[in-house]
């Protein structure tokens, strides 16, 4: 049977973090950051790779990405693949599999609409850490996708992460008033169990649509942050707040 991850030469590169010591959990990392998203969330703060108006940075040149991946070998531990939607590239599958070869951890940033990529990206273990991006309950996805089954590749992409990854993390971004405590439960009764549950801080510095956010109030303190873990907690093995 053909893989459902065409084996292509090329990834859309965006942009390069070189250094990290906090996208990766333990690790040294450089982050690659992919263009283009199949979501339209208002509050992205890489609003530059995602656009599809042609603002789109100039593509980083493969070869210069690979060059740069390999001086960095004996400095780095890892690599993070973000966005955009690196799901949508379809040279993952492929890139992946070269920078295992080369000896790093990879992990992997997503909005998890493409369950059936994260299935063969793990079935062939070439990804160590998925971090999956849960914008809301999975019912409450029509602000981010216009897609009528986004709901059931919400779902099973969770279901897939949390039996089949070894090292996870869900992650929401938390702002007003898409997200409530009443939203935080249903999300953190929906990953029950799950090791690690982040909820953001919202900044409202470079936005994908800053006209959503002219006519209120959508960043939450420190002390509703905490009210929002309070609840969370009580599903996942550990809420942390970023």
């Amino acid at each position: 049977m053909v893989s459902v991850i065409a084996k292509a030469k090329h990834i859309r590169f965006g942009g390069i973090q070189k250094s990290s010591l906090i996208d990766f959990p333990g690790r040294v990392s450089c982050v690659l950051f992919v263009m283009g998203c199949n979501f339209r969330c208002p509050y992205c703060h890489n609003p530059e790779l995602v656009k599809p108006n042609g603002s789109f940075p100039p593509t980083l040149d493969n070869s210069e990405i690979n060059r740069f991946l390999e001086t960095r070998k004996d400095l780095l531990d890892g690599v993070v693949i973000s966005g955009g939607e690196p799901t949508l590239q379809p040279g993952l599958f492929s890139f992946c599999q070269q920078l295992k070869a080369m000896g790093y951890w990879v992990k992997l940033d997503t909005n998890g609409s493409r369950p059936d990529i994260i299935r063969e990206l793990l079935k062939a273990r070439v990804v160590d850490y998925i971090a999956m991006d849960i914008k809301s309950h999975p019912g409450n996805y029509s602000l981010f996708s216009p897609r009528k089954s986004i709901s059931s590749s919400i779902t099973e992409s969770i279901n897939l992460i949390m039996n089949h990854c070894t090292e996870y993390e869900f992650r929401t971004t938390c702002m007003k008033p898409i997200i409530s405590k009443e939203v935080i439960k249903k999300i953190a009764s929906g990953i029950r169990g799950a090791k690690l549950y982040a909820l953001q801080k919202f900044r409202q510095e470079k936005v994908l649509d800053p006209d959503f956010f002219r006519q209120t109030q959508s960043v939450f303190t420190q002390p509703e942050m905490e009210q929002l873990r309070s609840v969370a907690e009580n599903w996942v093995q550990h809420c942390i707040i970023r």
